[in-house]
């Protein structure tokens, strides 16, 4: 259906294709023709090393065992897979022949260096908030990496998404190029850390959830959670108390979490382990603790509530033996979880764990089914890990489990059924 009506607004829309070509570039500032490449001092080198860090650029850029930074990586949506390019300035197949103003307009406007529109898989909706000062010194920063020829891997969407045609009518609708306003009202820290979580850390793009059409609400503005397409992970809402929102938390626990992937409050798991380990850990203190003051301030409210009915007390009972059989000896007869001597969580508790009662499901059955695995980080160099039952136990059997956990303990969220077991189970998992 979402396919049928695609391609009913390009058929539609295609005779205004250059007309809608006007809206993707007002206020765009014509690349110079005689912009060229150049390089940056070694301040700005340094600081766009940073930056790329606090990005996560690496991840997307760098196939699995491939050249860091070269690309071909494959990115999996719900319209096909796009492929991350090459960023290292190779000049045939990377960045070579990019100015710092070539480099802006991809960032800013989400146009490649001979003007094609991007796909946003690539994070231009956030990424359009980053200054041109930082996008000056992530440029100069990839200048500085060894060159790669490594050509493009043709993107694999389907019809009509891989035209431009299809890319104009999205951006009209869902993108116009923007910078980040400070709010007067509110600390430097307070605004630095919106700066990072709203524009080059593009939490919006996981945590701000999608539309039919691959759009994050609110033109990215929106925190509010949703589903990862293609990979089965809820990225929970920061605005949520009962699901990631930080508010009544210390902001000493808030930057452990972000920092080290564990704190008194809660781990990281799935793929916000993989964003800790690869980014989070390696920032500033005072960045970590900017980007704790925003997530601390956001209003909270509670999810609406799912409607589930309570478990068949036949599947509660099962649950319960499976519980004592698989999971009670780590996580406690009473999920109370485990600590060191020093007070630090070795097990994390089950009771009054939001991963265990949040709607949807989906977290739950995928540590149950791949297993939980926190991020090794300075904080943490040998962090839990919980072994995987996807081929242990049946999708009955672990929403059987699952049930069970999420009505004892003075939870109340729910029956899980098995139709969302082989639902949930199943995606990239990345």
């Amino acid at each position: 259906m979402l396919g049928r009506w695609l391609v009913f607004l390009v058929v539609l829309l295609g005779g205004l294709a250059a007309g809608v070509a006007w809206l993707n570039v007002a206020g765009e500032v014509p690349v110079p023709a005689e912009a060229s490449p150049s390089n940056g001092t070694p301040d700005q080198v340094a600081r766009g090393e940073y930056l790329v860090r606090v990005g996560n650029c690496m991840t997307c850029h760098s196939a699995r065992g491939g050249t860091p930074w070269a690309g071909g990586r494959g990115i999996a949506t719900p319209f096909g897979t796009v492929y991350a390019g090459n960023l290292t300035p190779d000049p045939d197949t990377g960045l070579g022949r990019w100015s710092a103003a070539h480099f802006w307009r991809a960032m800013h406007h989400g146009r490649s260096y001979d003007g094609r529109l991007l796909y946003p898989a690539f994070p231009y909706p956030d990424m359009s908030r980053v200054t041109r000062e930082d996008s000056d010194a992530i440029y100069f920063y990839l200048r500085t990496l060894p060159p790669v020829r490594q050509p493009a891997t043709p993107h694999a969407l389907d019809f009509p998404y891989g035209t431009q045609a299809a890319l104009a009518v999205w951006r009209a609708l869902f993108f116009r190029p923007g910078g980040f306003e400070p709010d007067a009202s509110r600390s430097a820290e307070w605004n630095r850390g919106a700066y990072l979580v709203r524009g080059l850390g593009h939490c919006a793009a996981c945590h701000g959830g999608r539309n039919p059409f691959g759009a994050t609400p609110e033109r990215g503005m929106s925190l509010d959670g949703g589903l990862i397409p293609m990979r089965n992970w809820y990225a929970p809402a920061l605005t949520a108390a009962d699901q990631a929102g930080v508010g009544d938390w210390d902001t000493a626990h808030i930057v452990a979490l972000l920092r080290d992937g564990t704190s008194p409050r809660g781990s990281a798991l799935g793929p916000m382990a993989d964003v800790v380990y690869r980014s989070l850990q390696h920032l500033r203190e005072d960045d970590l603790r900017a980007i704790a003051v925003f997530l601390k301030s956001l209003p909270q409210q509670r999810s609406v509530a799912s409607g589930r009915k309570a478990p068949d007390p036949a599947q509660v009972e099962t649950g319960a033996n499976l519980y004592e059989t698989h999971c009670a000896d780590c996580h406690g007869h009473d999920g109370e979880g485990a600590r060191n001597a020093a007070g630090a969580t070795m097990v994390p508790p089950l009771a009054g764990n939001r991963t265990v009662t949040m709607e949807p499901p989906a977290n739950l059955i995928r540590v149950i089914v791949h297993g939980g695995f926190l991020p090794a980080t300075r904080g943490n160099p040998r962090p839990f890990g919980m072994p995987p039952y996807g081929l242990v136990l049946t999708d009955s059997e672990i929403a059987a489990l699952a049930s069970f956990m999420r009505t004892s303990w003075g939870h109340a969220a729910g029956e899980v059924r098995p139709q969302e077991v082989a639902r949930f189970r199943g995606g990239t998992g990345e």
